[in-house]
Order: C-alpha cells, then structure tokens, then sequence
C-alpha cells in the first residue's frame, strides 16, 4: 500500500513531523493540476431503488410532522493509522437512499417539512442528500487528500450523478450546517439518527443549543426516530425480497464451493480457516462482502455459538458447522447455516442429533404464518427439542418435556440458549431497534423475512450428557419469507434432509 499524506502541508513547505516523500513545490503544483483532459462521463443512470426509497422516506417522515430528519451514511473508520476499513454505510441511510457498497461516506439524507402537499411526490417534506462530490482538478483535494482524492480513491460522482442515481437533490456538505440551522427553535425540530455518525450529533446538538430547543414533545426524539426507522423494515417491499433472493443464492454458490474444498480443509492445520476463506473469497467475487464474520466451526467448536476465530483443524469424522452469509452489493444479506460431515456421511449418533434438529426447524416452519405471533415460531422448535431431549433422557431426573417447557423450568435450553428466529435484511440482525411488541410480540405479516434456526450443542466437558453426545454441535438455519397463506423457504435450494445433504456432498466431490 502506498503511503498516505491526509494534511498535506502548504505548497513549497513540508511539517516538521513529515516522512513521505511526495513533493510540496509550487512547480510540482501547478504540474499536476494542468494539462488534464476533460474527465469522461461516468453513465450514471437513476437506481432501480428509485420508487422504492421514495416510498421508504415518505413512510418514515410521516410518522415526524413538522421534524427534520437526519440521517447520516457514517463516516470513515480508521483501521491501523492512516488506512480506513472499506465503507458501509450506516443501515438506514442505505434503507433509504438505496445507495450500497462503499457509497458516499460523510454523506447525510435531510428529510426538510415544507408546507402540506408541495413536497416529494405531493407530501410534506423534500428529501436533500448532502454529499462530498468530485473534486476539481486544480483543487489540492485532487491530488492529496488520500481519503477522498480521485488520484487516491477513484473519481467520485459529481451532484448531477448523485441526483440522477438516487432520485434525490444532492448538495455539497459543506452546506450541511446551514441546512440542519434553518428555523430549529422557530418551529422546527431537529432529529438524527443516533448510532452512525458522531461528528453529525454534535453539530446537531450543538445546533440545539444554539436555538435553546426544548425537549422534544409528542414522541418526537433521536430515539423514536431510530426506532421507527428500524421498524419500517420489519416488512420488505419487492425490491427488498428480490434482494435477498439473490443474496440467498449467492450464499447456497458459497456452501457449495465449501464442500469443494473440504478435502484441502482436511489437509490443512488450520483447515476452519480454509473454510472461511474459501466462502468470504466467494462472496466478495459475488457480492459486496460477507453480511457477517463467518463461522467455520469443526468438531468441539460447532459447539460455541459464535465461534469465529476459525483456526482449528477439520477432521475426518467431525461434523463441521458453517454459518455463513454474502452480502450482495445493495447490501441486503443472506444467513444460512448447515452442519456437514466432514466425510460425506453423518454417524449414527450425529445423524440423531441432526434429525432432532431438523424436525425442530420443520415444526418453527409449520408454525411461521400470518396471523401467528413471532415467538410461536420459537416455541415450535422448543417443544421438539424439549420432547427429543426427554425421549433420549437427556433432561434432569424427574424433568419431563412438559415441565422444562415451562417459564418456571427451561432445562432443556441448556444444549440450546439461543433464540431460533431473528429479522433479517440490511442487518443480519435487522429491525434489532424495533420494539418489542412489534418483534418478539408481534404478528406475522406477508413480506417480513426472517431465520429458523434451532440447534443442539453438547460441549465436550458437558457431564450431564452421555459420551457419545459430548463434542457435537449441530445447528440448521434457512431463511423465510411469509407469504399470504404460509410462507417460502428462500434457502430450500440448499439440502437440509440428513440424506439430501450426504447426496448433495458426493455430487459436488464426484
């Protein structure tokens, strides 16, 4: 990587502090802006999440009459020094912008009240996207800034390309300030969402200050704004299920390419790490990147619920457990988990604790309708595990299915502490802000999207289970749609039946 100058000193002076060698003359400055030929036209053409987003905003500014609201992209984030990690922006800026990849760091949606029925698409508001645009050629930005200069990091779109891509009048930032100011205390309130990006809340505190706000009324705080923009995702539009349709079907491509490469896995002293490797590889050639740090977790390690740091060996005999998701370039992401044997074929005793599982994520399947509640779904797979774990006599003495399924038991959630469903879109954990009786309590509806994902999980120093069990770890997970009358498995492509998956495995090996 080349080295880095982010404040370069003025022309024909260099800091005290520099070590780069790049050069500071005013001969060097006026070369390097000069004799330029006119940058060509990058093609920009309006996103197919144009009417989507537009949607989005219009939903979202309802709930906040009279508010402006501010939702910022995020900024860059330092790694080691002077590099930045690779951009995402913040979730529901992207919700609600449509832009994803490594789009439009710093940049900040405004959604402005204007009078009833002279906004964006005949509302009450007028969305602004205020962004850092291509800088010109003659400018020290073009050049020098190592973060956002085109000779750094690329040309970057100019107003009229963001405008054009996102169905949104893009302004420089740099009118930011003035932007946020207009009429707060006079009428307006100022709302951001909180959590992406730090320098964005101090200027709209500080704008606050300045006006003598007082403290929001009617529900109208940074709190209640994330919230509902966390809640306006509960339920996907088109757009969005197509979205993770192809997320979906990028991950199954990346399952496969895994089972390809169990054999060099197996060969490998790090052989977890083959795995990961090989799925992130894939879903970055795919995608945008991983929705998630990957698990690759072989042998004993299936049995810790987020093992990551993927540096075991992967033995013949071991079920290994790969949970796992591309992030496709809109950024909406799959999460799919399957446990193979790592020779193509599941013991006995691992076939049972498979099976177990499985008729544990049929049931959550069964109960995943419209008009049910979001915790049926968990309580589903519970009450197989529970009834399982009984018959097998794996639960206390005494302790029947009936009564660790009780609030006053739960003995059998010690081989499963997990949840077995969570939203799923933008976030692998979406809506995480939504409130509870809209989540945990709430009712399925038609569009929403989320995983079944029970599991069983017998640590190898687990004495209240038999040997035999000790060191397995099986969890299956596939991600659902509801539907009108019942819902769609988005994953069913991937095998889940123990003899599918044993199948599947010898087609891919040969």
């Amino acid at each position: 990587m080349t080295d880095e100058n982010t404040t370069p000193a003025p022309a024909g002076e260099a800091k005290a502090t520099d070590h780069r060698s790049r050069p500071h003359s005013q001969a060097f400055v006026d070369f390097i802006t000069a004799q330029w030929a006119p940058r060509a036209d990058l093609g920009v053409l309006p996103s197919a999440a144009v009417p989507f987003t537009a949607a989005r905003r219009a939903r979202l500014a309802e709930q906040f009459p009279g508010a402006r609201l501010v939702i910022p992209a995020g900024p860059l984030k330092v790694r080691s020094n002077d590099t930045d990690y690779r951009f995402r922006p913040h979730s529901t800026f992207a919700h609600l912008t449509g832009l994803g990849t490594d789009q439009e760091p710093d940049a900040v949606l405004v959604l402005n009240p204007v009078e009833a029925g002279t906004g964006d698409g005949g509302g009450d508001f007028h969305a602004e996207l205020y962004v850092r645009p291509l800088a010109a050629r003659d400018t020290e930005e073009f050049y020098a800034d190592s973060r956002y200069g085109e000779f750094w990091v690329g040309a970057r779109p100019s107003l009229d390309d963001v405008t054009t891509f996102t169905g949104i009048e893009a302004r420089h930032v740099d009118a930011l300030r003035d932007a946020l100011a207009k009429d707060v205390g006079a009428g307006v309130v100022l709302l951001v969402v909180s959590g992406a990006d730090e320098t964005v809340e101090t200027l709209v505190e500080a704008i606050r200050a300045e006006a003598g706000e007082e403290a929001a009324e009617d529900g109208l705080t940074d709190e209640a704004l994330v919230r509902a923009a966390s809640e306006l995702r509960l339920v996907k539009d088109d757009l969005e299920i197509e979205q993770l349709r192809e997320a979906v079907d990028r991950t199954i491509e990346g399952f496969a390419e895994v089972v390809r490469a169990l054999p060099r896995a197996v060969a490998h002293r790090r052989g977890e790490r083959v795995i990961e490797t090989t799925f992130d590889a894939h879903a970055r050639l795919e995608g945008n990147a991983v929705g998630y740090e990957t698990i690759a977790a072989s042998g004993e390690h299936a049995t810790t619920l987020h093992w990551i740091s993927n540096d075991g060996e992967v033995r013949e005999g071991d079920l290994v457990l790969l949970d796992a998701g591309v992030e496709i370039d809109s950024l909406y992401t799959a999460d799919l988990t399957r446990t193979l044997p790592v020779t193509g074929s599941y013991s006995e005793v691992q076939r049972r604790v498979y099976q177990a599982v499985l008729d544990a994520a049929d049931a959550a399947f069964a109960a995943a309708r419209p008009g049910a509640r979001f915790l049926d779904v968990h309580e589903a797979a519970m009450k197989v595990i529970a009834e399982r774990l009984e018959e097998w006599g794996l639960l206390p003495a005494g302790v029947t299915a009936a009564v660790a399924l009780t609030p006053e038991g739960q003995q059998h959630r010690r081989w499963m502490v997990h949840g077995t469903s969570h939203h799923l879109g933008l976030d692998v954990h979406d809506c995480a802000q939504a409130r509870r009786e809209l989540y945990q309590e709430g009712v399925l509806e038609p569009g929403m999207v989320f995983t079944i994902e029970p599991g069983l999980y017998f640590k190898a120093d687990d004495l209240a289970v038999p040997e035999e069990y000790r060191g397995i770890g099986v969890r299956i997970e596939d991600d659902v749609l509801v539907t009108a009358d019942g819902n769609e498995n988005l994953s069913a492509a991937l095998p889940r039946d123990p003899s599918a998956v044993e199948e599947w495995m010898r087609s891919l090996r040969g």
